[in-house]
């Protein structure tokens, strides 16, 4: 099965310190559509078991597990999708926006390679990380003692599979919920709850985010398109996860009906359709649709 190799922008830290970057991963198949198939929205976990399934290894750690998918960073699963799509569909995307302006709302089609995605690694590989708030952000413990040293992890994908519910809901507090997880100190108190989060002044928590934002790699999922409409420009937002688990999702009625029909005229096993990534499996039912065509002409 075709690999395709990356380096991660953040990397795991493994328990000694040591920062695992280099990936590999292998194109989704027929059990990765089955976990998909009917599904209207992909959570946070959806994204950790079909990343899990896809790669190989990650730097020596081989395979990955479960528990190092979902400790990789925020930035470095997107990064993992790119690789996946790429090795799933190939590197050239395309498809169809509005123009943003509202007195226009022309379709406009964009056209771009993944390999061309900005990337933004991080210098410091952590995993904890340490900042001085202002003395105008400093916090005030129950004591009524100012605290302004401070460190923190950055967001990964456990953090976003337990904050995922609540983000749905309330938005405010799930950024708390998720400071609540990452804040690992602020002066000598350790294990700080979202209540004490929640006490922060909204310049402490803007100091905060934008270090972390600072701190972590980064993928650029924005892009700025022209409309052949009405000539101007406007940026779109990228949803990598959506556009990417969009262009795999199937009904389990179509994707049993291929495998029945590969398995029908070629007696291959299901595990062995299965198996095989989506443009492989359809390249035969395709084949074999011809072959089928060019009997029936001949007869």
């Amino acid at each position: 099965m075709d690999q395709t190799v990356g380096l991660l922008p953040g990397g795991y830290v493994d328990r000694d310190g040591v920062a695992h970057r280099e990936v590999e991963v292998v194109p989704l198949s027929g059990r990765e559509e089955e976990l998909l198939a009917g599904r209207s929205t992909v959570s946070a976990a959806l994204v950790t078991a079909v990343l899990e399934r896809c790669t190989r290894r990650i730097g020596a750690i081989s395979p990955p597990g479960r528990e190092v998918v979902r400790g990789l960073l925020v930035a470095d699963r997107q990064y993992l999708l790119l690789k996946l799509r790429e090795a799933t569909f190939g590197d050239q995307v395309q498809g169809t926006v509005r123009c943003a302006w509202p007195d226009c709302g022309a379709k406009v089609d964009i056209e771009f390679s993944i390999r061309d995605i900005p990337i933004r690694e991080s210098e410091q590989k952590g995993p904890v990380y340490e900042m001085d708030l202002s003395p105008e952000a400093a916090w005030q413990d129950e004591q009524g003692a100012l605290h302004r040293r401070l460190s923190f992890r950055l967001p990964n994908g456990a953090d976003q599979e337990s904050v995922g519910p609540l983000l749905a809901v309330n938005e405010s507090e799930a950024l708390t919920e998720l400071l609540a997880r990452c804040i690992l100190s602020i002066g000598s108190w350790r294990n700080l709850t979202a209540s004490q989060i929640a006490e922060l002044s909204p310049l402490a928590r803007l100091e905060i985010e934008k270090c972390m934002e600072q701190t972590a790699p980064a993928v650029e999922l924005s892009m700025e398109v022209g409309c052949p409409e009405c000539g101007r420009r406007f940026t779109v937002p990228f949803d990598l996860q959506d556009f990417f688990f969009g262009e795999l999702r199937t009904s389990h009625d179509l994707l049993y009906r291929e495998v029945h029909y590969l398995a029908y005229h070629y007696h291959w096993s299901e595990r062995e359709i299965m198996e095989m990534p989506r443009d492989k499996r359809r390249s035969y039912i395709a084949i074999l649709a011809d072959e089928i065509e060019r009997l029936n002409d001949a007869l």
